[in-house]
C-alpha cells in the first residue's frame, strides 16, 4: 500500500464527473433502503424513538411514488410492515 492519501481522496473534478454519471432513480432507491432501515432501527424495543420513527416512515412514504414501479411495490410492503410495526411499538406504551 505504498499509495498517499491524497492519491485515494477524489479529487473535486472525479466527484463531479461520478455525480453526472449517477442516478437519480439509484439515489433514490438507496435513501429509502435507509430511510426503512433507519425506522425499524427507531422501533426496536431497546432503542424506542418513536418520533423518528415517524419521520423515517413518512419521509419513505414521501418518497414512494417517485420510485420506479418494480421498487416501488417492494417499498409498499416495507411501508406496511413498518406501520404495523410503528403501531404495535406505540400501542406497547413503552418509547423511550
Amino acid at each position: 500500500m505504498s499509495e498517499s492519501k491524497a492519491e485515494q481522496t477524489p479529487t473535486a473534478e472525479e466527484l463531479i464527473e461520478e455525480l453526472r454519471k449517477a442516478k437519480v432513480s439509484d439515489l433514490l432507491v438507496h435513501t429509502s433502503s435507509l430511510l426503512a432501515s433507519l425506522a425499524f432501527g427507531k422501533l426496536a424495543p431497546d432503542v424506542r424513538d418513536l418520533e423518528q420513527a415517524r419521520v423515517a416512515i413518512d419521509a419513505l412514504a414521501a418518497l414512494e411514488p417517485l420510485l420506479e414501479e418494480d421498487r416501488r411495490r417492494d417499498i409498499q410492503q416495507v411501508l406496511a410492515n413498518l406501520r404495523l410495526a410503528y403501531a404495535e411499538a406505540a400501542g406497547s406504551g413503552s418509547e423511550r
